[in-house]
């Protein structure tokens, strides 16, 4: 018995040890290298598959340099006001965000994930809410905050996040929705296009609600409080 649980934890310290390289080997990869796929996309393919679907897998990688101010703005402005300042997390924004949560249980929950952790989720992680998956989602935004740079951080998240069904990243969105590159999207579109991003399945912006127009709004209003962002 003794024999059996020193080689159980001999085997649970490899994988442990094997975990813990091979997540900062890609962390440090993906710092360089631009991430092929995520979790996320093979999720919604599988899913596409199992209903008897097409699956839909549309992406277009471009550099930041590539994507319009505005556009970048826009996202910092509705997803992570901070996100220049804090070093992967905004405590305020989780303690607002799990007091509103607990206020209202049994409704919607609120998120209050900055776009480093959100970053974090789309490369490394699955979708899912659990405590497993937050546990990993706060060691990996760990790995990425210290290895990657903050204009990194942004570059990967403007290229894999979700924007419409089978569509990801700005560059493909800004093609699908505008007919035009991201470089070419003005304010008032990017801050329509990334209105949608809570809900991109449910929610176009080529068929805004008086919800996603008013979220519109507030993202161009905020824009201008935060003003010119430098990386």
């Amino acid at each position: 018995m003794k024999k059996f649980f020193k080689a159980l934890l001999r085997f649970s310290l490899y994988v442990v040890l094997f975990f813990l390289i091979s997540s900062i080997l890609f962390a440090l990869l993906y710092k360089f290298v631009n991430p092929p796929i995520t979790p996320l996309m093979v999720i919604r393919c599988t899913g596409r598959l199992f209903d008897g679907d097409k699956i839909i897998l549309k992406k277009r990688w471009v550099p930041i340099e590539n994507i319009s101010p505005e556009l970048v703005l826009a996202v910092v402005a509705s997803e992570d006001n901070l996100f220049f300042r804090h070093n992967g997390f905004d405590m305020k924004a989780i303690k607002k965000a799990s007091a509103f949560n607990k206020k209202n249980e049994g409704k919607k929950m609120r998120g209050g994930s900055t776009i480093s952790q959100q970053t974090a989720k789309n490369v490394f992680l699955w979708p899912q809410r659990s405590w497993v998956r937050k546990g990993l989602e706060v060691y990996f935004t760990a790995l990425i905050e210290l290895f990657w740079s903050k204009k990194r951080i942004l570059e990967v998240y403007l290229n894999v996040i979700e924007t419409g069904d089978g569509i990801y990243g700005v560059e493909q969105a800004s093609e699908t929705y505008f007919s035009k590159p991201a470089s070419a999207v003005p304010g008032p579109q990017a801050a329509l296009l990334v209105s949608i991003l809570p809900d991109p399945r449910k929610w176009s912006p080529l068929h805004p609600t008086p919800y996603l127009l008013h979220r519109q709004s507030w993202i161009l209003w905020n824009m201008g409080n935060i003003g010119k962002l430098e990386y």
